[in-house]
C-alpha cells in the first residue's frame, strides 16, 4: 500500500513523497482512510514512533482547500518540544497547499507575535494548553469555526495537571466537531477523556493497548543505590557508538546528572523544564545535529523529540507511572530500526519491572553490569575501527613522513603499534585497572525465574582454568554449543577441556585448560561467527574461583573514581568526544 491509495489529495501526497516516505506505516493505514470519510470521533492507539502525527496531520492538511481567517483545525499537545515538532511537520505536509497555514502556541515565548500572527489567518494551531488558555481569555483567538480537535499525548497533559485547561479549551470549540485523540498508552485517564469529551470514537489500536515495541530489547541491571551514577558510566563505555536519551526522574537530579557527565568528559547535555526556551532549543538542536551522544532528560521535557536513530535509552530511574516507560522506551527503535531499552534498579525495585512486563506485554532480560575486561576490550576495538576508518590526508601529511620515519626507524611495526595504542588507551585503562564489581551480591539481587540469559555449562571451580572472555554473546546468535563448535573447529581441543561458559546478552566467558591458553589466543581470536568476528582475551582474575556463577564478575572491589578528573579518561577509543 502507498499513500496515493489511502484517499489523499495529489498536493498532500507529493509533500509526504518529498519528505522521502513511500508506505504508510500501520496506524497511517488504519486511521487515514476513516478520517478522510467520517466526521465520527476516533481513538489512535500505537506505539511511539510510529508515525502517529502523520496519521492525524495529513488528514487535517487534506481537509483545508480554501484560506480561512479563524483556525479549523487544533492540535492539543504538552509540551513546547512537542508543540513545535508537530507545527514543523503540518507544515511540511502542507507546503504544496497554498490555503494551508500552521501556527505554534506554546509558553516561553513572545505571545504577541503569536497573536499578530493568529490575526494574520492560521488554518491549523497547534498548543500546549496553558498558552492556549492565556489567548482565549485575552480573546486573541477564536475556535468557532474549529472541525477538528486533535488531542495528543493526551496521558501526559493528565499527568502535568492540564485537565481544567482541556475543559477551559474544549468549552470554547464548538459542540459540532470531531475530536481525535492519540496516544502510545491509554491509561484509566485517558479513556476517561473519552468519555468525557468524545462521541462514540472508533478505536483503532495498533497491537495491544500500551503494549511495547516489539523491536526494542528490554534489559534491566541490578545495582545498589550508592553504585547508580557510576553503573550508567559502565554502560555508557560498553556502548562507545551510543547515541541516546538517558532518563531521570526530577529536574534536580537531571541536571546533576548531565553535569557531573559533563565534567568527566562525556558529550551530554541537559533537557528539563527549568530551562529557559532558547536553552532548550541549543540543546535539541545540538542533540539532532549528533553535535551531542547523550541527552539527560525528564520525562516530560523529551516530550516531542523526533528522532529516528536514536540507539539506547537509559533509566537511570525507572519512572513514577510505570506506563511512561512505553513513551520513554519508544524514543529508540523508531521508522523501522531496533534498539535497547536500559534500566537501573535497585534490589528493592523487581516489582516495578513485573510491573511493565504486564503493560508492554514483553519480558525484561536480567544482565549484569559489564566487568572491567569487558569494557576495555570494546572501547579497543572500537578505537581501533576508528583508527582504521580515519581519512589520510595525503598531500599535507607528506612533507612530515620522512622525519616521522625517521624517528621511528628503531621501533619494529609491531612496536609502533603498540606504542600508538597506548599512548592513547593507557588512560583508559589505569582507570578501569582497579574498577570494582557494581553488580547487586547474589543475596541481595531480586529473584528471577529467567536469570540473566546466561547459560552455566559447570559450576565447579578448577584452579588450573583460565578464565576467558568473548566479544559476542546472545545478541549475537551465540549459544554454549556455537561457542564450544567454534573453539573445538579451531584449536582441535576436545570438548571436555572446556570448562564454565556463560552467555550474557552482549558478550560471553568461558574457561579453558590453562595449558591451553596460547593455543586458544593464537586459534580462536579472530574466529567467525555467522559473519562476526571473535575477539577472545584473557581476563585477570583466575578461572571460576569466587564467581559462583556470576559470568566474570569475581573481580575484587576497589575505588571506582578518577583519580585524576576529567583528563584521567577520553581519547578516539572513548565513548566520548570532546569539545
Amino acid at each position: 500500500m502507498t499513500f496515493n491509495d489511502l484517499g489523499l489529495r495529489s498536493q498532500v501526497v507529493k509533500a509526504v513523497t518529498d519528505m522521502g516516505f513511500e508506505q504508510p506505516t500501520p496506524i497511517q493505514q488504519e486511521a487515514i482512510p476513516h478520517l478522510l470519510k467520517s466526521k465520527s470521533d476516533f481513538v489512535g492507539l500505537a506505539q511511539t514512533g510510529t508515525g502517529k502525527t502523520a496519521a492525524f496531520g495529513l488528514p487535517l492538511v487534506n481537509r483545508i482547500t480554501e484560506s480561512r481567517k479563524f483556525p479549523t483545525g487544533l492540535i492539543i499537545c504538552p509540551t513546547r518540544e512537542l508543540c513545535l515538532q508537530i507545527a514543523k511537520d503540518i507544515g511540511n505536509y502542507a507546503k504544496h497547499e497554498k490555503a494551508a497555514s500552521v501556527e505554534a502556541v506554546y509558553g516561553g515565548s513572545d505571545i504577541q507575535r503569536q497573536i499578530k500572527n493568529i490575526k494574520r489567518g492560521v488554518s491549523i494551531i497547534v498548543a500546549t494548553p496553558g498558552r492556549l488558555c492565556d489567548l482565549i481569555k485575552r480573546k486573541a483567538v477564536k475556535l468557532d469555526e474549529v472541525e477538528v480537535v486533535v488531542l495528543d499525548e493526551a496521558d501526559e497533559m493528565l499527568n502535568m495537571g492540564f485537565k481544567e485547561d482541556l475543559d477551559f479549551i474544549l468549552s470554547a470549540t464548538p459542540e459540532e466537531k470531531s475530536t481525535w485523540l492519540f496516544s502510545a498508552t491509554m491509561p484509566k485517564e485517558v479513556a476517561r477523556i473519552g468519555k468525557t469529551y468524545m462521541t462514540d470514537p472508533l478505536e483503532v489500536s495498533i497491537g495491544n493497548k500500551n503494549e511495547g515495541n516489539a523491536n526494542i530489547d528490554h534489559i534491566y541491571f541490578a545495582v545498589k543505590e550508592r553504585d547508580r551514577y557510576v553503573a550508567l558510566k559502565r554502560l555508557i563505555d560498553f556502548n562507545p557508538k551510543i547515541f541516546g536519551l538517558v532518563f531521570c526522574r526530577t529536574r534536580r537530579e537531571t541536571q546533576q546528572v548531565a553535569e557531573k557527565l559533563g565534567k568527566e568528559g562525556y558529550s551530554a547535555e541537559a533537557l528539563h523544564g527549568d530551562l529557559s526556551q532558547a536553552q532548550r532549543d541549543r540543546v535539541m538542536n545540538l542533540f539532532r545535529n549528533r553535535s551531542i551522544q547523550l541527552l539527560v532528560a525528564t520525562d516530560v521535557a523529551a516530550r516531542g523529540i523526533d528522532v529516528d536513530d536514536i540507539t539506547h535509552v537509559i533509566n537511570y530511574n525507572l519512572p513514577d507511572e510505570v506506563e511512561n516507560y512505553t513513551h520513554r522506551s519508544g524514543r529508540t527503535a523508531r521508522a523501522g530500526n531496533t534498539g535497547e531499552s536500559l534500566v537501573l534498579i535497585n534490589t528493592r525495585e523487581k516489582y516495578k519491572i513485573k510491573q511493565i512486563e504486564k503493560i508492554i506485554k514483553q519480558e525484561f532480560t536480567f544482565a549484569e553490569i559489564p566487568p572491567a575486561e569487558a569494557i576495555c576490550a570494546v572501547q579497543l576495538e572500537s578505537m581501533i575501527d576508528k583508527v582504521k576508518a580515519t581519512k589520510v590526508n595525503e598531500a599535507e601529511i607528506a612533507p612530515f613522513i620522512p622525519h616521522i620515519l625517521e624517528d621511528l626507524e628503531e621501533l619494529s611495526k609491531e612496536e609502533v603499534i603498540k606504542k600508538f595504542v597506548s599512548a592513547e588507551f593507557n588512560r583508559f585503562l589505569d582507570y578501569y585497572k582497579k574498577a570494582g564489581d557494581l553488580n547487586a551480591k547474589p543475596s541481595d539481587r531480586p529473584g528471577d525465574d529467567r536469570g540473566s540469559k546466561r547459560r552455566g555449562r559447570r559450576e565447579g571451580t578448577d584452579e588450573n582454568k583460565q578464565r576467558f572472555f568473548v566479544s559476542l554473546g546472545e545478541k549475537d546468535g551465540l549459544n554454549p554449543g556455537g561457542l564450544l563448535r567454534v573453539i573445538c573447529d579451531a584449536t582441535g581441543l576436545k570438548s571436555n577441556t572446556i570448562g564454565r561458559i556463560d552467555i550474557m546478552p552482549a558478550f560471553s566467558f568461558f574457561d579453558a585448560d590453562k595449558t591451553d591458553v596460547d593455543k586458544i589466543l593464537s586459534q580462536v581470536k579472530g574466529a567467525e561467527f555467522e559473519g562476526k568476528t571473535m575477539n577472545i582475551e584473557k581476563t585477570e582474575n583466575k578461572s571460576a574461583k569466587g564467581r559462583k556463577g556470576r559470568g566474570g564478575g569475581g573481580r575484587s572491589r576497589g575505588n571506582d573514581r578518577r583519580s585524576g578528573g576529567r583528563d584521567r579518561r577520553g581519547g578516539s577509543g572513548s565513548s566520548r568526544r570532546r569539545r
